[in-house]
């Protein structure tokens, strides 16, 4: 096999060569009567021997099995599919400057036809060229800072965009927008909240569920709106930019600690839980969704506090959980852990012994719920009132993985267990609702 024919071998590579065909040549493919035309692409080095694909001309892939009587002919020569961005539109000098921060993640992402998946491959400049819409926006400096996928994003990346970000809003824009994958999204937007504090201008979080080679992707909807609250929003706080619906019909932009992903592959996956979301952008117009948000302001001035520990730890309570887990994480100087309780806020007396433990070792334990929606009260049940007794703080409607973010952050801030308590129950980035919005 050579790279002509990436990812094919045994009889789909055999039926290839006969015809002369090779990745990027148009073909048609006929079986039980059925013709498909289309670009052969390359697939995954991981795939059977049995099934060829064509990108279709209405931009999808179809994979096809081959059998003995499937036909395939070569009707064109073709080149291997490549990305080239088209030239960048001129900028309007008139316009507001926003800075585009690229992380990588699905919005800055294309096909790895080695694997089958997709891979981080666009710089952020890239994401400017694709959508020429942003000319009419603002004037767009772009970068790139990591080109990863959002897993493999930790605490040490969140300090380096915060202090990027920072120093980009010294140059005087009118606000920032961070392309970044959306599987970790929610803990990002939640670091950041609590890293950049007195924010003048927004900065707008945004991704893509689906890639930009796909029709149905929202990359480039989702970024005109980020962009446009960007540069001209009422609000300065820490914002995600997703789809409100399956549609294309509007942008929702969620606070960043009071965000969750909800689902793994539709376009409207974010929700904002607990809370209203900020504002709605629909038909390039903006609507304030609650007056209850932290003003542009060119007289505020940031403070920039990035540390996070890496020494704090999310437990999901489960049914018969091992408590040598809270244990073991003592044993490895963990200073904080966040149990995610049931209900109200438990978990099984069996832990009792271990969290008593760790308490009177200073380890700083908070508790939140599984549940999504509502929040807790360990005053109800005997329960809750004992693991009250054993120290553990109770952390309101406070979503799981920001508080997670919140006790890293607090525990780069601070070494002192009492100061990071009362750190972990004030109000600082609209973590904690005053009041449980009703569903």
């Amino acid at each position: 096999m050579t790279e002509d024919f990436s990812g094919y071998k045994g009889r789909a590579l055999e039926n290839l060569k006969k015809v002369g065909a090779e990745i990027g040549d148009m073909l048609r493919v006929t079986k039980n009567a059925e013709s498909y035309e289309g670009i052969l692409i390359p697939r995954s080095e991981y795939s059977d021997e049995t099934h060829i694909v064509v990108k279709l001309r209405n931009g999808y892939n179809i994979g096809i099995e081959l059998s003995s009587e499937t036909k395939i002919e070569k009707i064109g020569k073709g080149t291997k599919p490549t990305f080239a961005a088209p030239p960048q539109p001129t900028q309007n000098p008139r316009l507001p400057k926003v800075t585009i921060i690229s992380t990588g993640g699905t919005i800055a992402s294309r096909v790895d036809y080695r694997t089958g998946g997709v891979r981080p491959a666009l710089t952020a400049s890239d994401l400017y060229s694709v959508v020429p819409e942003l000319a009419d926006i603002a004037r767009i400096d772009a970068k790139i800072l990591f080109s990863i996928f959002s897993e493999n994003i930790t605490s040490k990346q969140w300090t380096e965009l915060a202090r990027t970000i920072a120093q980009n809003i010294n140059e005087e824009v009118e606000g920032i927008v961070v392309a970044h994958g959306t599987d970790t999204m929610g803990y990002t937007a939640a670091a950041l909240s609590f890293a950049l504090q007195e924010l003048p201008i927004p900065v707008v979080i945004v991704g893509a569920q689906r890639s930009a080679d796909r029709p149905s992707s929202d990359a480039a909807t989702n970024l005109i709106g980020a962009v446009s609250v960007a540069a001209k929003a009422p609000f300065a706080e820490v914002t995600i930019a997703m789809h409100e619906s399956t549609s294309d019909e509007s942008i929702v932009f969620h606070r960043g600690t009071k965000v969750r992903k909800c689902h793994a592959s539709r376009r409207d996956a974010f929700k904002t839980v607990n809370a209203t979301p900020l504002a709605r952008m629909k038909d390039q117009q903006l609507t304030m969704l609650t007056q209850n948000y932290k003003k542009r302001s060119t007289s505020t001035h940031l403070m920039l506090k990035p540390e996070f520990s890496d020494k704090a730890a999310l437990i999901k309570f489960y049914p018969d959980m091992d408590p040598t887990i809270i244990d073991w994480l003592v044993d490895k100087d963990y200073k904080g852990m966040i149990l995610e309780g049931t209900g109200l806020g438990h978990v099984s007396k069996r832990s009792f012994e271990a969290i008593q433990r760790a308490t009177e070792k200073k380890v700083v334990i908070g508790m939140t719920s599984q549940c999504v929606w509502g929040r807790i009260n360990m005053n109800v049940y005997d329960a809750g009132r004992d693991l009250l007794a054993r120290g553990v703080i109770p952390l309101e409607d406070m979503l799981s993985e920001t508080a997670l973010v919140k006790l890293m952050w607090v525990l780069g801030q601070t070494n002192d267990p009492e100061k990071a308590k009362t750190l972990m129950i004030t109000n600082i980035a609209g973590e904690i609702s005053l009041r449980t919005v009703s569903e």
